[in-house]
């Protein structure tokens, strides 16, 4: 997937020094936790078979069921994110599994 020229354009605005990229408040680690919270969703959705607030969930007996929070370590150091759960348990995600 090509990403346009004008959407790098518009998360630079502001861009002065490397700290603003790449650093404990950058653009890189604020993109990668609303990238990673957006698939996370998207797998829920998939395991569901509905979207959110989809009438065609009510009553299948499984549901969104709110976040828990999980801490990830890596090259960047430590961001949180947010985990959506289901009701019944059963998530189980595959771009940030479980433990």
């Amino acid at each position: 997937m090509a990403i346009k020229d004008e959407l790098i354009e518009e998360l630079m605005k502001g861009y002065e020094k490397p700290e603003d990229l790449i650093g404990e408040n950058g653009l890189l680690k604020d993109l990668t936790k609303r990238l990673l919270e957006k698939a996370l969703q998207g797998e829920l959705t998939h395991h569901l078979g509905y979207p959110k607030w989809s009438p065609a969930g009510k009553n299948t007996g499984n549901s969104r069921n709110g976040k828990n929070k999980k801490t990830l370590k890596g090259e960047f150091g430590e961001m949180e994110i947010e985990v959506p759960r289901d009701r019944n348990g059963e998530f189980e995600p595959t771009i940030i599994p479980k433990g």
